[in-house]
C-alpha cells in the first residue's frame, strides 16, 4: 500500500483552512485531466459521496469517495476528515486534520491507497506521484502558503 504525508502551515485561521481544503471540486483544478462530481444528497459532512474521474474521453477511471467522518475545527481543537476511497482501481483512505497554530493553522494530510493491478514495488513511486500532486492541491486551495514538511 502506498502511503504519504504532507503538511502545510497557513495564516488562514482554521475555520478559513477548513472550508478551503474540503471544497471537493476545487481540489481538480490542481489535478491533471481530472474533474469532481459531488453526487446529490448530502452536500457537506460526514455521508458525502464525490468521484474524481481522471482520463480524456472515454480512457479514464472513477475514483468514488466518502466522507466518513466529518468534525470540523472549532474553538481552538482540531478539525478531521476522513475519506475511504471506494473505486475498483483505487482503494484506501485519506484524512484531513485542521490544527489551530499560533499564526494561523497547520494542515496535515495523510492518503494511504492501493491501486489495482500494480505490483507493490511500485508503491514509492504512487507515493511520491501523490505528495507532489497534492502538495499543489493543498499549496493552491491555501494560497501557496509558507510549505513546512514532506
Amino acid at each position: 500500500m502506498a502511503f504519504f504525508r504532507i503538511e502545510r502551515s497557513t495564516s488562514l485561521p482554521p475555520a478559513e483552512c477548513w472550508r478551503r481544503v474540503t471544497d471537493w471540486e476545487r481540489h481538480a483544478e490542481r489535478v491533471p485531466l481530472t474533474r469532481i462530481t459531488v453526487v446529490p444528497g448530502v452536500a457537506t459532512g460526514a455521508g458525502t459521496v464525490f468521484v474524481a474521474r481522471t482520463g480524456v474521453g472515454p480512457l479514464g477511471f472513477d475514483d468514488p469517495m466518502e466522507v466518513v467522518r466529518w468534525a470540523p475545527p472549532v474553538a481552538g481543537r482540531a478539525g478531521l476528515c476522513l475519506l475511504e476511497k471506494r473505486g475498483s482501481p483505487v482503494r484506501g483512505r485519506a484524512s484531513i486534520d485542521v490544527r489551530p497554530a499560533e499564526s494561523g493553522s497547520r494542515v496535515v494530510w495523510v492518503e494511504e491507497l492501493r491501486v489495482r493491478g500494480l505490483p507493490g514495488w511500485t508503491d514509492p513511486l504512487i507515493a511520491a506521484a501523490g505528495r507532489r500532486v497534492f502538495g499543489r492541491v493543498l499549496d493552491d486551495l491555501l494560497g501557496r502558503p509558507e510549505r513546512s514538511g514532506p
